[in-house]
């Protein structure tokens, strides 16, 4: 039997690097701040469609008076025709009606009430998302799903953390999901999903939705996880619904000829072990397993484990050696009266953060000047040095420079006074949006020795430092975290965090390869500042950078 296959149809200040051209309507799932523009847009439509309905209604009413008006005369005149025609007058009417007002209704039906909203639908599907956005947000739903360890009925409920705005998912969301999972041929997904859709079915959901077309999906990405068992329960379960179901009834005959064969492969398999046993010796003691060390994790579990909280490897007595502070950069003018408050965040590397540094006004002017700016953020390719979308970094980006609003200069001066590092070899301030899900996976800020090109396209020496913004909370999720170490920094709005990318010669310092945590609920901004050396990365030597005094 021949198998048949399946065919069914943050805000953050970031200084980084430019941006290729895009369309200012395009990639919305990369940014909820622009996201924010569709809603204001359905609220339109849905007042032109409000508007239309009430034409057609009252198109509709003036149908139903008169069809009552005749249904009433028709009645009584059709009681004594003759009697009824004998009257001038009605004879009259009869003749008016048939010639002028019978076409006037047909008019009056004819109508199109639909001009306004129909007009108005295609001005603003022009700036509709695509089936791209569709997609990376339902590939956001999963990617969240995986990171944070949720299951599907949690997602589909709502029962996310600190949610304002509770909403629940049809069983056609979850099949739509399903179903984009299964074209990226995610099957795990895809399982998850189905089931969640048919879950919700068996539970009475009111819905158009086809059981038969859910456990067709359903059953094909179980078979192709290996479980013929379960994939053929599910297929029984179609053909209970729909008997003829064609490549139901050839995958019934696939599944059964399988699980024969699995059988028969298992019992021979059996009687070798047996055989095998009677000429071999007891068999050792089992050595206890091995505990893995935190150092053979892959990093991806180390990143997703430091995104729930979990994994920070921060001994008592290592926190016992972090302090909060007053500080003014070795009595910097514009801070002896007004020492920043600055808080160490991590050891090593080193990390520290300074509170209310940013206030609620900058941020809503950053806001405005980056937001009509923000387009897909890019990452340098480490073998070209060309700037280039990449799917691990889900965000939007805009770049503000000093001599466009006094208020970015300020910001500017006020990061070069607590770093004493010069902000004219920085790159201009980053503002970054992240979007549905949003991320960055982790990465390095310095271009490392095997990338002679990293920022070709900036022009720039090698990244010093960095400097980020928090520009607001996040409900849950959104940390910054540093894979390496088991070290993570949680958003807080008017907050920024500081750390030297270099070591004092120059060399890049490993430790600090961070990522961004995808957000899980709420809007994360942030701004991020780069400060690089003038030159090429690796020709000079002996640099020394200072901080607090000491050479870092």
């Amino acid at each position: 039997m021949v198998f048949l296959r399946m065919e069914l149809p943050c805000w953050c200040f970031l200084l980084l690097c430019c941006l290729q051209p895009l369309s200012a309507h395009s990639d919305f799932f990369t940014s909820i701040g622009q996201m924010t523009d569709l809603l204001y847009t359905e609220k339109d439509l849905v007042t032109s469609l409000k508007d239309y309905i009430r034409a057609e209604e009252n198109k509709l009413e003036q149908v139903k008076r008169w069809a009552d008006k005749l249904d009433s005369l028709t009645a009584t005149a059709t009681q004594d025709p003759e009697g009824y025609l004998g009257h001038p007058v009605n004879a009259f009417k009869l003749m008016k009606r048939l010639n002028t007002e019978w076409g006037d209704l047909e008019s009056l039906v004819l109508r199109d009430t639909t001009d306004g909203f129909i007009s108005n639908l295609t001005l603003q599907r022009q700036h509709f998302p695509t089936d791209e956005d569709q997609t990376g947000a339902a590939k956001a739903l999963l990617r969240l799903q995986d990171t944070y360890r949720l299951d599907a009925n949690t997602i589909s409920t709502g029962n996310l953390p600190g949610v304002k705005h509770k909403s629940h998912m049809t069983a056609e969301d979850c099949y739509e999901l399903g179903k984009i999972a299964y074209s990226e041929v995610d099957y795990y997904h895809t399982e998850l999903w189905m089931a969640q859709a048919l879950k919700q079915l068996d539970q009475g959901e009111e819905s158009t939705l086809d059981k038969v077309a859910v456990l067709d999906y359903l059953s094909y990405a179980i078979y192709q996880q290996g479980e013929i068992e379960r994939a053929l329960e599910y297929t029984k379960r179609l053909l209970e619904l729909d008997p003829e179901h064609q490549r139901a009834n050839g995958n019934l005959k696939y599944f059964e000829f399988q699980l024969e064969k699995q059988k028969k492969a298992a019992e021979e398999e059996a009687q070798k072990q047996k055989e095998r046993g009677k000429r071999e010796t007891p068999e050792k003691k089992k050595k206890k397993p091995k505990r893995v060390s935190d150092h053979l994790i892959p990093e991806r579990k180390k990143y997703e484990r430091l995104c729930r909280g979990e994994g920070i490897r921060m001994t008592p007595r290592r926190q016992s050696r972090l302090f909060c502070r007053y500080y003014d950069n070795s009595r910097n003018p514009r801070y002896v009266l007004a020492p920043v408050k600055q808080q160490d965040e991590w050891d090593r590397p080193y990390i520290v953060r300074y509170l209310d540094i940013i206030s609620d006004k900058e941020i809503e002017k950053v806001k405005q000047l980056a937001k009509p700016r923000l387009r897909r953020a890019t990452i340098s390719n480490p073998i070209t040095g060309v700037l280039e979308t990449a799917s691990y970094r889900i965000s939007k980006s805009a770049w503000l420079t000093a001599y466009e609003d006094p208020m970015i200069e300020k910001i500017n001066q006020r990061i070069e006074d607590l770093t004493g590092l010069e902000m004219d070899t920085a790159e201009e301030l980053q503002v970054a949006n992240y979007g549905v899900g949003g991320q960055y996976e982790p990465h390095f800020d310095f271009g490392r020795k095997d990338e002679p090109d990293a920022f070709k396209e900036l022009g720039t020496g090698n990244r010093v430092a960095t400097w980020l913004f928090y520009m607001s909370d996040v409900t849950a999720g959104g940390a910054t975290v540093f894979p390496d170490v088991g070290a993570a920094v949680w958003p807080q709005k008017g907050t920024a965090v500081f750390w030297y990318n270099l070591f004092a010669s120059g060399e890049g310092d490993y430790s600090t390869r961070h990522a961004a945590c995808p957000v899980l609920v709420g809007n994360k901004w942030g701004e991020f500042l780069f400060a690089w050396f003038p030159i090429k990365p690796y020709k000079q030597t002996n640099v020394n950078i200072y901080y607090n005094n000491t050479v870092y």
